[in-house]
């Protein structure tokens, strides 16, 4: 196995996560307009920085940010250290850090190994727009509002096991991406050396690798960390648990998520979890996935759900080609399971 494909749900009850452009002295929350619909959202990259600070919670140190360019300078940037052999998130996110001009080989890149789609509304939702006043100590009142939302939000996931601690180069006519690292950066450093970094092909081009240890950790680390997901926007006003309710994870031999049908919603009726969508998409992938496939599901959410889930898969249930836990349960075990080398294939392309 080399990706994990899955998908999440994350439940908003009366919650703002994610704000978008403010409007005078009104806050609004992010939407989507699809076919005159309106479809509360957060972004992906809102969900990557709750993932960020829940992996520095869990003792990570994040990569230092630097903020280049005046204030009035359109071509403003804030980067990284863009350094993912010392820095685990530039590792597992991926950052462009980009130099003069002049000098290109200044500029590095690297493509996130965590791929994360947009935590959209299963259904139309419209934003309820509350009314505020802030009179304490003022003679004139001042006016204020603020959007926010109760609705189910979506999104899949991909992460591409292999590519952890891996950095390609390019190769020696200068063919192939100038990713990840410069051959100085991946060999010469004391820091790649002291951590272990050794030369490697990785999928056709020249790359160096970090010691398998470090990539376990760094996997599990960012499975850990979802497992006690939290952040958001309006937190004081509009506290909310942004744990998945429910999360589905399934190891797959290529860059495919077969589960983008299996969770999805329906105007008017809300979340629609398809186990029969499932049992087809698992039959028609036959050969290209792993079992068990692992199933977050909290308790208490959408039990009228869980029980038809689980009926029109009762026999997948049975044999453990499915399994169900709560989420953090599902997350935590297989970060165990990936720490304690119990995985290491899936650190590795297959053989085709």
């Amino acid at each position: 196995m080399a990706y994990l494909a899955g998908k999440m749900v994350l439940a908003v009850e009366a919650g703002a996560p994610n704000n978008g452009k403010g409007e005078d002295t009104k806050a609004r929350v992010k939407l989507a307009r699809i076919r005159g619909k309106r479809y509360p959202y957060v972004s992906a990259q809102a969900a990557r920085r709750w993932l960020r600070d829940g992996m520095v919670e869990l003792g990570a140190v994040p990569s230092p940010v630097t903020r280049v360019g005046k204030a009035q300078n359109k071509a403003q940037k804030a980067n990284t250290e863009a350094d993912p052999v010392r820095y685990a998130d530039d590792d597992l996110f991926g950052y462009m850090r980009a130099g003069a001009k002049k000098d290109d080989a200044a500029t590095t890149l690297r493509d996130s190994p965590f791929l994360l789609g947009t935590l959209m509304s299963v259904e139309p939702v419209y934003p309820t727009e509350d009314f505020g006043v802030m009179s304490r100590g003022v003679p004139e009142p001042v006016l204020h509002g603020h959007e926010f939302y109760t609705a189910d939000l979506a999104a899949p996931f991909l992460l591409d096991l292999p590519r952890i601690g891996t950095f390609t180069m390019p190769d020696t006519n200068g063919v192939g991406r100038p990713n990840y690292l410069t051959a100085e950066q991946a060999l010469l450093t004391s820091e790649a050396i002291q951590a272990g970094a050794t030369a490697t092909t990785f999928r056709d081009q020249p790359a160096v690798r970090l010691p398998i240890e470090e990539r376990r950790n760094r996997a599990a680390l960012l499975l850990e960390a979802l497992a006690h997901l939290s952040g958001g926007a309006k937190q004081a006003l509009h506290y909310g648990d942004r744990v998945p309710a429910l999360i589905v994870m399934v190891p797959f031999n290529g860059g495919i998520n077969p589960l983008a049908h299996c969770i999805d919603g329906e105007e008017g009726a809300g979340l629609r979890v398809r186990g029969d969508v499932l049992r087809q998409e698992l039959d028609a992938w036959a050969g290209e996935w792993q079992a068990p496939v692992r199933i977050g599901w909290r308790p208490g959410f959408r039990d009228d759900l869980r029980a038809d889930f689980e009926k029109a898969c009762a026999e997948e249930i049975a044999n453990e080609t499915i399994t169900l836990a709560h989420p953090r349960t599902a997350l935590r075990e297989l970060a165990s399971d990936l720490r304690g080398g119990r995985l290491d294939g899936w650190f590795d392309d297959p053989a085709r």
